[in-house]
């Protein structure tokens, strides 16, 4: 399995825990009758059980990213050691961002979601460059 696979699936647990610890302190703060309702009133989440909503929600619209970059780095077949290093430095990043977000970190909230943002970017400009390199030789001068 290629490492940016691999990382993209440590990051889908990463999800699921994510969720799981947000599940369990969102029930906490709005109780159980209220979290197995139809819902039909919002109860907006505060404090901790907030944090960890936005941090998901982030995630979410992050790994979105994530994974299509390894999706093109896979499927072009373009996977390096610089992919594999931003797949784990996007990965690292989430981890950290969780902490980082529920407890405030500022302006390090900010800088470690940038690196995951980064890191999937140089990822996927990895994977472009051979495929540009290869057009370019290709035009006649």
């Amino acid at each position: 399995m290629p490492p940016e696979l691999l990382v993209l699936a440590l990051a889908a647990l990463l999800q699921f825990g994510q969720y799981v610890v947000f599940s369990i302190t969102a029930n906490l703060q709005v109780g159980l009758g209220y979290s197995t309702s139809p819902r039909d009133e919002d109860r907006p989440l505060t404090g901790t059980a907030g944090r960890l909503e936005r941090a998901l929600q982030n995630h979410f619209e992050g790994l979105t990213l994530f994974a299509i970059a390894v999706v093109v780095v896979t499927l072009s077949g373009n996977s390096s050691g610089f992919t594999a290093f931003c797949a784990w430095a996007y990965l690292g990043a989430r981890v950290l961002y969780v902490p980082a977000y529920v407890l405030g970190w500022v302006p390090g909230r900010s800088i470690i979601w940038a690196v995951g943002w980064f890191a999937t970017l140089a990822m996927l400009i990895a994977a472009l460059m051979p495929t540009f390199a290869d057009s370019a030789q290709s035009i006649p001068l």
